[in-house]
């Protein structure tokens, strides 16, 4: 079955991973999934990632990330802001701050894929893939 929005399908994985206290999870790679997935990394909401091949096709298996005492999980929420019915594009002064700083913004720009704060100290916009805290 051909899925339309494969990023709302990873967020998607992820999500439910954590709510099911899954240690890790796996899914179909690409580029731009690939390029979320180290924004994820470098701001410190999931432990690790390898990308590999199963049956000949590119997957990615992304280990999460729990709190230290009570198993409590790092990401609570991330959410897709753009679909494909609906794309969000956003200026450089206009990019939403989540959780008054405490949330990330993931945006794809002409630099790459940026958090809002580096989109912001490049200065560029760009579409608005999904937020995170």
């Amino acid at each position: 079955m051909a899925t339309t929005d494969s990023i709302g399908d990873m967020l998607t994985i992820i999500r439910n991973g954590l709510r099911a206290k899954f240690p890790a999870v796996e899914f179909h790679a690409s580029k731009l999934k690939l390029a979320i997935v180290k924004v994820l990394k470098e701001e410190g909401y999931i432990a690790s990632y390898e990308e590999f091949k199963k049956d000949e096709l590119p997957y990615m298996k992304v280990t999460l990330k729990y709190g230290e005492f009570n198993d409590d999980r790092v990401i609570h929420e991330i959410n897709r802001v753009s679909k494909p019915g609906r794309r969000v594009y956003v200026t450089k002064k206009r990019i939403p701050k989540v959780l008054n700083g405490f949330g990330i913004t993931i945006l794809s720009t002409p630099r790459g894929v940026l958090t809002g704060r580096q989109a912001r100290m490049a200065n560029v916009g760009g579409e608005l893939l999904c937020e995170v805290f």
